[in-house]
């Protein structure tokens, strides 16, 4: 089964610094039928002004994922990490026991677009931890790459939880194809383009819980970005 989850129907703010849209309920938006997906809890599609960006505030008990789509942005945090988060990096930060971070557009003369995507740990209690790596887009197109993993493997960043993250980049025509695993469930996230997916169609800022499939195969219908979680 697919359900999608239309870019038009989520949770949008336009806070003149912040334009942000809201897969599931966050913060001042509430929707007791997104409530998540598994233990994927936030996908955010931010969009932050030159210079502008979150203050200073803390977060415990929680896998946070920013994933930077254009623009450059600015990472500092309670365990001593600063850092600049590009197109191509993945960040991870374990929210653990406690940490505070801030994040700002490094840029004064454009906007910087990412995705936050928080995902429930395995445990609470965890150390704070945190973890940035460098994927080369190419290893992307016309493949799913892995990018963020509960082990680490292929150079990913580690995630504190039974997930898959996949990253996609596909010309018109271009397929690829994922074999879910018995009891395993996946969101498709598209951040870019047209797919069908098992010949649902998907478009940018669309989502698409998938529950009871074996296979997916994903087709461009244009140029495409997207994301795919496979989840316990």
């Amino acid at each position: 089964m697919i359900v999608k989850r239309p870019a038009a129907e989520r949770g949008h703010f336009d806070h003149g610094w912040l334009d942000t849209s809201h897969t599931f309920s966050f913060a001042d938006y509430h929707d007791p039928e997104h409530m998540g997906f598994r233990a994927l809890r936030v996908i955010n599609e931010d969009r932050v002004a030159a210079g502008q960006g979150f203050g200073a505030h803390s977060h415990r008990d929680m896998e946070i994922i920013t994933y930077v789509l254009d623009g450059a942005l600015a990472h500092a945090d309670s365990i001593g990490n600063r850092s600049t988060i590009v197109p191509g990096d993945v960040q991870r930060m374990s929210a653990g026991t406690g940490i505070t971070h801030s994040e700002f557009n490094a840029r004064q003369d454009e906007p910087v677009h990412f995705l936050q995507i928080w995902l429930l740990p395995d445990r609470r209690g965890l150390a704070p931890g945190y973890e940035q790596k460098a994927i080369p887009e190419s290893e992307e197109r016309g493949a799913l790459r892995l990018l963020a993993s509960r082990d680490g493997r292929d150079g990913t960043v580690t995630i504190h939880q039974d997930v898959d993250l996949y990253g996609s980049r596909l010309e018109p025509g271009e397929r690829v194809k994922h074999a879910l695993a018995d009891g395993r469930h996946a969101w498709l996230q598209m951040v870019r383009g047209r797919i069908e997916l098992n010949g649902t169609p998907l478009a940018a800022g669309d989502g698409a819980a998938v529950s009871g499939e074996s296979a997916l195969e994903m087709v461009a219908q244009e140029s495409a970005h997207l994301l795919l979680f496979d989840l316990g």
